[in-house]
């Protein structure tokens, strides 16, 4: 499934998560790189790879459903009033080069080609610190560049016409487990009351651990949260919720996501006391 060429991030000497750089995938599963297994400073695992449910959901990553119609997400493909449909127009995320490798971080150069070329260059960041003996942080950047000569545009199966079904952007698929994990920020509870709505912050708690998610930009927390409880596990940052986003020939969307990996499960208090420590480092 994977190459030798997959950075192991560190937090206190410890391994919290594999970043997979050159997956070998179906193009049916829009192949790019991801972080799984991603752990918990004792060792639970917090994410999923090819699950049954949905086999391209990949650990924790970037995927888009709809750059000019090219699907860098996987699976089917939402067609307007024909519903999820097999097509041949999946994209990939290529890896270039990092511009930096370290134990606890990296940054990396991508690039999204498709049928029609390249789409898209991508810088990304990715930082794994230590918060407490019990939580670490994962900070996770992408900025993506128009490097076509036209406008291009994101869109989502919700702007192609499902309701609700806004995903697509910074994408966290989590461990299935036999209970239904709870999802509530500080003034909501549960998947109806949250899913597509805006929240500084939101947390994920299964088993025996929580994750905390935030939007650490100002525009990044404009976009909606993308939640799923019920049908499996997953949460995102929609980049198209109401309507498609433009990018301009040379112009660069940028996308910062810090994310709260903590043991054990966490309160509204104590959630809200690590994410506000994450962002503020």
């Amino acid at each position: 499934m994977t190459t030798n060429d997959s950075p192991v991030l560190r937090v206190a000497g410890r391994p919290v998560g594999r970043y997979v750089t050159r997956p070998e995938l179906p193009p049916r599963f829009s192949p790019r790189p991801y972080l799984h297994p991603v752990t918990t400073l004792a060792g639970t695992a917090v994410t999923e790879l090819s699950p049954a449910d949905h086999t391209h959901h990949l650990g924790v990553g970037v995927a888009v459903p709809d750059v000019e119609g090219f699907n860098f997400w996987g699976g089917r493909t939402y067609v307007r009033d024909q519903g999820p449909t097999e097509l041949d127009n999946h994209g990939a995320q290529r890896h270039t080069a990092f511009q930096l490798r370290d134990p606890d971080g990296l940054v990396e150069e991508l690039r999204w080609v498709a049928a029609g070329g390249e789409l898209l260059r991508e810088r990304r960041t990715v930082a794994a610190t230590e918060l407490t003996d019990a939580a670490w942080a994962l900070d996770f950047t992408f900025s993506l560049t128009n490097v076509t000569p036209t406008p291009l545009s994101i869109g989502s199966p919700a702007t192609n016409g499902r309701p609700g079904a806004a995903y697509g952007g910074f994408f966290w698929r989590a461990r299935k487990e036999q209970e239904t994990p709870r999802v509530f920020t500080a003034g909501a509870e549960g998947e109806a009351e949250i899913h597509g709505t805006r929240a500084d912050w939101l947390a994920l708690a299964g088993a025996d651990w929580t994750l905390v998610f935030a939007g650490a930009t100002e525009e990044t927390r404009r976009d909606p949260w993308f939640v799923r409880t019920a049908e499996y596990p997953g949460v995102g940052s929609s980049l198209a919720y109401d309507e498609r986003l433009p990018i301009e020939p040379g112009d660069t969307v940028v996308r910062r996501i810090v994310t709260v990996v903590s043991d054990g499960l966490l309160d509204r208090d104590g959630a809200a006391a690590l994410i506000r420590k994450a962002v503020s480092l």
